[in-house]
């Protein structure tokens, strides 16, 4: 009951305070998170890559309240989150895997060590490409972003191919560690990297926030 008077009065406050499209992806994860990711745990290893959806829906939950629709900038930022996990996610599992596999939980470190170690390595080079190429191309942020994040990036594949060839407690620590402080640093580049941009890019920027600033206004 509790769980059903929560989900329902968060999607309605999204509806309200932010703009339908914010609420139906809200709903949309909720109904992925109970009704596939929570089930999938404990029956096959597709859980990680549910739950690695459940993850990235957020910053498109923020882009959508933010300037009511969906484009190639916000759904960039969400592959950015969606990669993310994986290094992060494996490197957190891998030294309680024993435990993952009391529970009964069917995932990649319990099911298939070896493929725990080649997606925590795909997706970090994956984070390179999003980062560098995918990013400014998209104009979610600019070309100094693209240079300022390879050598973050760098070193988190660096990490994961540490992982990939020993894959031992310490190696695994390190990249679910390096993983946390990764995330606010290629948020905060990004961020950064908008003061160099160019005039037309930042009046384009402005149009595209123009749903918060009627929203505030009214």
């Amino acid at each position: 009951m509790f769980t059903g008077i929560t989900a329902t009065s968060g999607v309605a406050a999204l509806c309200m305070l932010a703009n339908p499209l914010a609420a139906a992806l809200g709903a949309l994860n909720l109904a992925i998170y109970a009704g596939i990711y929570t089930p999938l745990k404990r029956t096959h290893i597709a859980c990680t890559w549910a739950g690695a959806v459940v993850g990235a829906i957020p910053p498109l939950m923020g882009y959508a309240a933010a300037t009511g629709t969906l484009d190639a900038p916000a759904l960039c930022l969400a592959a950015i989150l969606y990669s993310w996990q994986f290094p992060h996610f494996n490197g957190l599992s891998w030294n309680l895997r024993g435990d993952y596999s009391k529970a009964g939980y069917r995932v990649m470190c319990v099911t298939n060590e070896r493929l725990c170690r080649v997606t925590s390595i795909r997706h970090s080079l994956a984070l390179v490409g999003l980062c560098s190429v995918a990013a400014p191309l998209t104009n979610l942020t600019t070309i100094t972003f693209a240079l300022d994040s390879l050598p973050v990036n760098a070193y988190l594949c660096w990490l994961a191919y540490k992982f990939y060839k020993a894959p031992d407690a310490q190696n695994s620590r390190r990249l679910f560690f390096y993983s946390l402080f990764y995330l606010p640093v290629i948020m905060t580049l990004m961020v950064v990297s908008k003061f160099g941009r160019s005039d037309a890019q930042k009046k384009s920027a402005c149009k595209e926030l123009q749903p918060v600033s009627d929203l505030t206004k009214s």
